[in-house]
């Protein structure tokens, strides 16, 4: 039996292969809702290995196939994930967070909201419209933020009072550490900063909960200051991809803001937030070679960004839904070298204030820096 709170070399890769090929489920029902579509780790499920929780895709193309399959959990939540009947490790499903069973004085259901992540951070996508989703020809080929509006499970835009409420309550009755608000790109120059800036003022007025913030780069980076003080303790502004063409390819509209401009907003923000506290999310498996992905990280970790790299997932309902999931192998390739990057430039996931890569559920890339920290 595998138990990841014992670390060892293999559990990072046991880690690749599920996110990379995810994971049948017995009974679909087992754990608190998935997630399906929207923004962040879309058609996944939460489970927990030992102290760790992570996100493994289960209503993707890659998991109705895939070998490991997790048999139904006993009352306790506890399961076992196995390959060909013979058991890979022990699980745990989170239980399903209690502010989910709140509604607001005009009865919108908190989880319409903001949703649980992993297993202590909050989530949300405070405008649920983007300029680029709106047009096929702009819009990015792996998103599906429009999804969960089109299917009522979300509202389109979060007030600030609603997300304060919510943020409260989830503190309050689930213990939820760190917070993470992300939004569609509006038009205007600010790129979503203005709300973002907004909705932080709001919740840390009504909670002391760590926020990250993510948007693209604003053309003005007085914001980056403007979002500090209205209570944003760590920003994202995510890549995707690395290499200018893949960027054109996956994503036409987003990549009419040049690499140059990611950049010098990047070199900014570090200057407000600080080394560390300033990050991107890498999707591999896009068409990116790993050591296109390790050239853009060292470039990124030198100026204090911290480089999230996770595994594309292709979800259902996208134009890249059949677009296949990198190997556990490409994983390992780019996160064992990275972690090293990482931690060699004085960066960790660990002394992330808030957002995806404190979580870290998405990949394994903190494993790996666990291990090349011990």
């Amino acid at each position: 039996m595998r138990d990841l709170r014992d670390l060892s070399d293999a559990e990072p890769d046991l880690i690749n292969e599920l996110q990379t090929r995810g994971m049948r489920l017995v009974d679909p029902r087992a754990g608190h809702e998935s997630r399906r579509g929207g923004a962040g780790p879309s058609d996944h499920k939460a489970v927990s290995f030992g102290d760790q929780t992570v996100m493994i895709p289960v209503h993707t193309a890659p998991s109705f196939d895939s070998p490991y399959l997790v048999e139904a959990p006993d009352t306790a939540g506890r399961s076992r994930i196995t390959r060909e009947g013979v058991e890979m490790a022990r699980i745990r499903f989170p239980n399903r967070p209690r502010f989910y069973d709140l509604k607001t004085a005009d009865g919108i259901p908190y989880n319409q909201i903001a949703v649980l992540h992993s297993r202590d951070v909050l989530a949300t996508t405070v405008l649920q419209t983007c300029i680029r989703y709106e047009s096929r020809k702009k819009t990015c080929q792996f998103c599906a933020i429009g999804q969960s509006l089109a299917a009522g499970r979300t509202i389109a835009r979060k007030t600030p009072a609603q997300l304060a409420e919510v943020a409260r309550a989830a503190v309050d009755l689930d213990g939820v550490k760190h917070m993470v608000m992300t939004t569609g790109t509006p038009a205007g120059s600010d790129r979503g900063a203005s709300i973002l800036a907004d909705s932080a003022r709001a919740i840390k007025a009504a909670v002391d909960l760590p926020i990250q913030a993510q948007c693209e780069p604003p053309e003005d980076d007085l914001w980056h200051q403007r979002m500090k003080e209205a209570g944003v303790d760590a920003l994202g502004m995510h890549l995707e991809a690395v290499t200018p063409e893949v960027r054109t390819r996956i994503m036409p509209g987003k990549a009419s803001v040049p690499l140059a401009k990611y950049f010098s907003s990047f070199e900014a923000a570090v200057q407000v937030f600080g080394r560390g506290q300033v990050s991107t999310y890498i999707l591999a498996g896009l068409g990116d070679t790993a050591e296109a992905i390790l050239d853009m990280s060292q470039r990124l970790v030198d100026l204090g960004v911290y480089p999230f790299v996770v595994p594309f997932v292709p979800i259902s309902g996208t134009p890249l839904e059949s677009h296949p999931a990198p190997s556990s192998e490409f994983m390992a390739s780019v996160l064992r070298p990275l972690s090293g990057i990482v931690l060699k430039g004085g960066l960790r996931a660990t002394d992330i204030k808030a957002g995806c890569g404190k979580c870290g559920a998405c990949s394994a890339l903190s494993t790996y820096e666990k291990l090349g920290a011990a």
